[in-house]
């Protein structure tokens, strides 16, 4: 049966080793309160702790499992692959399965939806094959995330990258919300994709909001669960039609209320709609 989860980078703002510990902390326990048995965060979390057994002792204490950390690509290639092999470590030593990753973004160059760029996409596909061969010798999945404002985001880019990387090493993490801002189907891309995936996010879009919003404020329509009009239980039989049984990870940028509110609103969606 697929497990759900909800990401907790939103609750940690700070930097400062301790305060993030123990916005760390707090994420755990809020969403092991709300259902959540799995969860995930950015991997800069990895900063704060210079012995992973610290992290182990917080994920034992609230009894939750963190089952994935979530880094971030720049186009410096040998930096990058550098910095996410010491995330990959730091997430096998704390016990996750699965790193997601995506491009950084474009910066303040210019336009956040751009057409697809070969040479931007080959920079993002040597990182992930690269990093997907070291990450497996530790029995970690590199998942990567196309993501608006991104080389990696609409169905060409998509298509591109999956055609240059390996899939022994390099799977996805589609979510549910940044393809419905690409003008994709998520429930035709995880059937042409079904066999590459290797994680789930699930979030919400109000596509009236979106239908409104230009650049990057596209992002502000993204919702809790139930809040939109993805059609998440289609998203559940597609998955289940190619045999997926892994992780669907909630996550919501900008909580419309709270964090603890907007992940509350979703766990009750997938438990009363999703039955799971």
């Amino acid at each position: 049966m697929m497990k759900v989860a909800y990401t907790g980078w939103t609750w940690v703002n700070s930097r400062e080793p301790e305060v993030g510990k123990r916005q760390l902390e707090a994420s755990f326990r809020e969403c092991k309160f709300l259902g959540y048995d799995y969860v995930e965060n950015f991997a800069f979390i990895r900063d704060f702790f210079e012995d992973p057994q610290e992290l182990v002792n917080m994920i034992k204490a609230n009894n939750v499992n963190l089952v994935n950390l979530y880094g971030h690509f720049s186009f410096d290639v040998e930096k990058e692959i550098d910095t996410a092999k010491k995330q990959v470590e730091f997430l096998a030593a704390v016990g996750g399965k699965w790193y997601n990753c995506q491009n950084a973004g474009f910066g303040d160059d210019g336009a956040p939806e751009r057409p697809t760029n070969p040479e931007m996409i080959d920079k993002m596909c040597y990182i992930a094959n690269t990093l997907g061969e070291y990450a497996k010798s530790l029995g970690v999945t590199v998942c990567f995330h196309p993501h608006y404002g991104t080389c990696v985001f609409s169905q060409s880019d998509i298509d591109y990258f999956a055609a240059h990387t390996n899939p022994e090493y390099v799977s996805f993490c589609f979510d549910t919300a940044h393809t419905t801002l690409a003008g994709m189907d998520p429930v035709a891309l995880i059937r042409q994709y079904g066999d590459r995936i290797g994680y789930m996010h699930l979030k919400d879009v109000d596509t009236y909001a979106l239908s409104k919003a230009e650049g990057r404020a596209k992002m502000a329509s993204f919702r809790a669960l139930g809040h939109g009009t993805v059609n998440f239980p289609a998203v559940k039989a597609a998955l289940e039609e190619k045999g997926y049984d892994g992780v669907l990870c909630v996550e919501l940028d900008r909580p419309e209320v709270c964090n603890f509110h907007s992940a509350e609103v979703s766990r009750i969606y997938i438990r009363d709609v999703l039955g799971l």
